[in-house]
């Protein structure tokens, strides 16, 4: 007995061509998996407007644009750039075939974060020498021995 053809394909649909390929969805456990992130998360997103998963029912269905719009979010993210930054760089993506407009916004981004960075690195290196010189002090205080610095009274 063979099995049914559309069994095996079930996203196949009877009017497509045999060789046309079906366009690959993913379920929210399936990118949730993916990315090792919530299904909460991916849902966020979605209610931001910044992915928009066809829905059948109450199950969401990903295509490959949500998938790599996921991707493009979850890098701004990691970089530091708000849910609303992301949101920007996603809007003009979709409306400047060019990407010139994007691409302003982003370098104006990336510059803004290079620059906090800069700063924050900056602050850390000063918190380490501090940390580093009160660590000397203790060393040396414990160095001395027990009474070598009692208190006066």
């Amino acid at each position: 007995m063979t099995a049914d053809p559309a069994l095996k394909n079930p996203r196949k649909t009877s009017g497509a061509p045999a060789c046309a390929p079906a366009e690959r969805s993913y379920s929210i456990s399936d990118l949730s998996k993916e990315f090792d992130i919530t299904t909460r998360t991916i849902r966020f997103y979605e209610s931001r407007g910044l992915i928009q998963p066809e829905r059948i029912g109450t199950t969401r269905r990903y295509s490959k644009r949500d998938r790599a719009r996921l991707i493009l979010i979850l890098r701004g993210r990691n970089l530091g750039f708000t849910v609303e930054d992301v949101g920007q760089y996603l809007a003009l993506y979709d409306a400047d075939p060019g990407q010139q407009a994007q691409t302003r916004l982003l370098l104006d981004k990336v510059t803004d974060a290079i620059a906090n960075l800069e700063i924050k690195r900056s602050d850390i290196q000063r918190a380490i020498e501090d940390l580093n010189e009160i660590r000397g002090r203790c060393e040396t205080h414990l160095s001395a021995g027990p009474g070598a610095a009692k208190p006066q009274r």
